[in-house]
């Protein structure tokens, strides 16, 4: 006797055998988990702005999944973004925040890349960054002018960390004497450096940052603000130079643009390549929705983070220019940071 094959049978095998694509974003997300993952340790900067968007985000995507974050360092910050790239899920159930200088590690050298920075999805940059290099009030340095003839020995967590790697591209386009010392734990041991009187300076140090743990050290000039480190000037800041506006030659502008680019996207989040069209256009508009909800910025205020958010889209359009920097300027950058 053959089975009856009732048209409810025929709707459930037919549900059952759709592809997942086929699914609205909120018939995939409902009831799912989402790992926002953090490709730094528990909190510095990276983890703070992970966990915030955590909170916030998942009222706005479609289905209202679960987000949970989870720190995934290692490897100078690379490890996450190789995950991301070769072994995440590619369905948008895992995304993360990764280092700003991420996007250009490939350009500039960096051989633990295992990703292509142009195929990645980016999703946006909770906020813009402008970094300021000071210099200790006894150092006898405070301008721009003084460091092309004086030397500042400056801390470092790393040759390969943006506190090294700023000193060495503004040395190299404004003419500096900026010495590095590298080996320092974090940016905290190199502020307690700075009072000891063991640097006479400190370069690659977020604004928001200085405001939020040394603004008396300005406030009581105890250091000197040299320089901005951007592609735009901090409101803030309106009287202290832009490296960008000390340059002197197209050259040296076309290597500042290289490096101080990822500025504009300090606290960039990213999915696998991949996704489905309607997936990525749903986490780009959650992002988006959540830098405007105002119990997100409220939450932002209480920990003193900017929220000057960067769409996902202009951060693929910014990488897909620079990637089109000509090979000599590369190289010429390359060399800089040797």
């Amino acid at each position: 006797m053959r089975p009856i094959i009732t048209p409810c049978a025929v709707a459930i095998a037919l549900a059952f055998s759709l592809p997942a694509h086929s699914q609205t974003p909120a018939e995939f997300y409902r009831g799912k988990t989402i790992h926002l993952d953090i490709g730094a340790s528990v909190g510095g900067g990276y983890d703070l702005h992970g966990r915030l968007l955590a909170r916030h985000i998942g009222k706005h995507i479609p289905g209202n999944p679960t987000v949970v974050p989870r720190n995934v360092e290692g490897a100078g910050g690379v490890r996450l973004p190789n995950v991301l790239y070769n072994s995440a899920p590619r369905d948008g159930t895992t995304f993360g925040i990764v280092f700003r200088s991420v996007p250009f590690d490939p350009l500039l050298g960096n051989k633990a890349v295992q990703f292509d920075p142009t195929k990645l999805i980016w999703i946006g940059s909770t906020s813009s960054e402008t970094s300021i290099c000071v210099a200790w009030h006894t150092s006898g340095v405070t301008s721009i002018e003084d460091l092309r003839h004086k030397e500042l020995v400056v801390g470092s967590t790393g040759n390969n960390a943006d506190t090294s790697i700023f000193a060495k591209v503004i040395n190299g386009v404004l003419g500096t004497r900026m010495r590095i010392v590298t080996g320092y734990p974090g940016g905290n041991e190199i502020s307690l450096a700075l009072e000891r009187g063991e640097l006479g300076g400190r370069c690659a140090w977020s604004w928001s940052a200085v405001k939020a743990t040394r603004l008396s050290w300005v406030e009581q000039k105890q250091m000197h603000i040299l320089l901005q480190l951007g592609l735009s000037k901090h409101p803030d800041l309106p009287h202290v130079p832009l490296v960008i506006e000390s340059t002197r030659t197209s050259e040296e502008r076309d290597i500042a643009r290289l490096v101080f680019a990822r500025q504009e996207i300090a606290w960039p989040f990213v999915a696998p390549p991949g996704l489905p069209k309607d997936r990525i256009d749903a986490l780009r508009k959650a992002f988006d929705a959540t830098m405007r909800d105002p119990a997100f910025l409220a939450d932002a205020a209480k920990a003193k983070l900017d929220v000057m958010p960067t769409a996902g889209a202009d951060i693929e359009r910014l990488i897909v220019e620079l990637y089109a920097t000509p090979a000599p300027i590369v190289q010429t950058t390359i060399e800089m940071l040797k």
